[in-house]
C-alpha cells in the first residue's frame, strides 16, 4: 500500500507543478498519439515535450489506455500500473513474507527515484524478475510474455533469457516466444499501418544507436555504468563499450558451466540477481532512475545469504548510502556534482556486489549454502 500511495502522490505532485515536470509522461503519451497519426516516434517535438522518445512502437499499445485519459489521471494510473507489476513480482518471489517485506523496504528509495520520473523501469524490473520466477513455476508461456513485453518496449527485457537454461519444457517456451513475438510485432500496425510499423522499428534501431553514442560523454547524468566509471576516472570518453562488454559477458556466462547447480532454485535466483545488475552496469544508457533494476539484484543477493556476515552488512550499507541515497539531501550539492556525477560513483557499490555475486556463482554449493526463509 505504501508503494501505491507514493506512486500516486509523486505522479500527481509532479503533474501539479506544471508541464515541464511531467515531461516523461508526455513523451509516453505521444508515442500513442504519434502512432495513430503515423508521425516519426523518434523526432523531437519541442512544442509538445523536450527530449526524445527511445521506446519501441509496441509501447503505444501499453500506454494507449492512459493516453486517452486526462493527463492528471493518466499519469497517476500509469505510475500505479507499473508499480503493481513490480509489487506482483515481489509477491511471487520464493521468499518468506518477512523477506519480501524487507526486499520492498530496501528498494523503496530507488523506487521513489524512478516513480517521480514516471519510469517504465519499475515495471521492467518486475518483468525481468517474473521471467525467472515463471521458469521456476514451469510457466513457460508466461515467462516468454514477460520477457517480450520488456524487450519490445526497452530492449533490456531480453536479459530475461538468462533463465533459458533452467527451462524444463524448452519447446513450449520457444513456440510461445515466437508466437508472442509475432503478435507484439504486428499489434502496433493495427492502429497505424504495416509500412509505418516497419519503418518505426528501423527508426528505433537508429535512435538507440545514436543515444548510445551520445551517452558516452563525461560529466553528464548518464553512463552510470562500469564503463562510465572507468571512462570518467581516466577522463577518456573514447573508450569503447566493447572493451568492457566482451569480457563482462564472458564472465557473466561462466557460471552456466556449472550444470550440476541448475537444479537448485537458489542458483537460479542468484543468476537473476547477476542479470539485474549486469544489464545496468554494462549499459551506457544507465542513469539514476535505472538503478531500481540493479538495486533489486543487490537485495536478492543479500536476502539469499544463509549467514549474513559483517562484510555483507557493510556492502549493503555501502549500496544504500552511495547508490540509493547518492543524490538525496544526505550529501551537499557540491559533492554530488563534483564527485558523484563526475565519476559515476552511483555504480561503484553495485559493481562490487556484482563481482561478489560472480564469485559466489563460481565457487559456492547452492544446495547447502543458501536459503529463502
Amino acid at each position: 500500500m505504501i508503494y501505491i500511495i507514493i506512486a500516486s502522490i509523486s505522479a500527481f505532485s509532479k503533474y501539479n507543478r506544471g508541464v515541464g515536470n511531467y515531461n516523461n509522461y508526455l513523451i509516453f503519451k505521444n508515442v500513442f498519439l504519434n502512432t495513430l497519426q503515423e508521425k516519426n516516434l523518434y523526432l523531437p517535438y519541442p512544442d509538445l515535450f523536450f527530449d526524445t522518445n527511445h521506446y519501441g512502437i509496441f509501447f503505444s499499445i501499453l500506454i494507449a489506455p492512459f493516453a486517452m485519459m486526462p493527463d492528471w489521471l493518466g499519469c497517476i494510473l500509469w505510475n500505479v500500473a507499473v508499480t503493481m507489476v513490480f509489487l506482483y513480482a515481489i509477491y511471487k518471489f520464493p521468499f518468506s513474507d518477512r523477506k519480501k517485506s524487507f526486499f520492498a523496504w530496501l528498494c523503496l528509495q530507488e523506487f521513489i527515484t524512478a516513480a517521480v520520473s514516471y519510469q517504465f523501469n519499475i515495471a521492467l524490473t518486475g518483468l525481468i524478475m517474473l521471467s525467472a520466477i515463471y521458469i521456476y513455476e514451469k510457466k513457460e508461456t508466461q515467462s516468454a510474455f514477460a520477457i517480450l513485453i520488456g524487450t519490445f518496449v526497452k530492449i533490456y527485457g531480453i536479459v530475461g533469457l538468462s533463465s533459458f537454461f533452467f527451462i524444463k519444457n524448452k519447446l513450449r517456451f520457444i513456440i510461445s516466444f515466437i508466437v508472442i513475438a509475432v503478435l507484439f510485432f504486428v499489434l502496433p500496425m493495427l492502429i497505424s499501418s504495416p509500412t509505418f510499423g516497419l519503418q518505426s522499428y528501423f527508426d528505433w534501431y537508429t535512435s538507440l544507436s545514436e543515444k548510445n553514442l551520445s551517452n558516452q560523454v563525461l560529466g553528464t547524468r548518464q553512463d552510470y555504468s562500469l564503463m562510465g566509471v572507468v571512462r570518467r576516472i581516466f577522463q577518456n570518453a573514447s573508450l569503447s563499450n566493447l572493451v568492457f562488454l566482451i569480457p563482462g559477458f564472458m564472465l557473466f556466462m561462466t557460471p552456466y558451466l556449472r550444470i550440476s547447480q541448475y537444479k537448485n532454485l537458489s542458483f537460479q535466483m542468484m543468476i537473476l540477481a547477476s542479470t539485474l545488475l549486469f544489464v545496468v552496469l554494462f549499459s551506457s544508457g544507465s542513469e539514476g532512475p535505472t538503478y531500481i533494476i540493479a538495486v533489486a539484484g543487490v537485495m536478492i543477493w543479500f536476502l539469499m545469504q544463509r549467514t549474513i556476515s559483517k562484510l555483507d552488512i557493510g556492502i549493503l550499507i555501502f549500496v544504500m548510502i552511495f547508490t540509493c541515497f547518492a543524490f538525496s539531501d544526505l550529501f551537499p550539492k557540491s559533492l554530488k556534482e563534483d564527485v558523484f556525477v563526475k565519476y559515476s560513483t552511483k555504480a561503484i557499490p553495485c559493481i562490487v556486489v556484482w563481482f561478489r555475486i560472480m564469485y559466489e556463482l563460481l565457487t559456492k554449493d547452492f544446495e547447502k549454502e543458501y536459503k529463502f526463509h
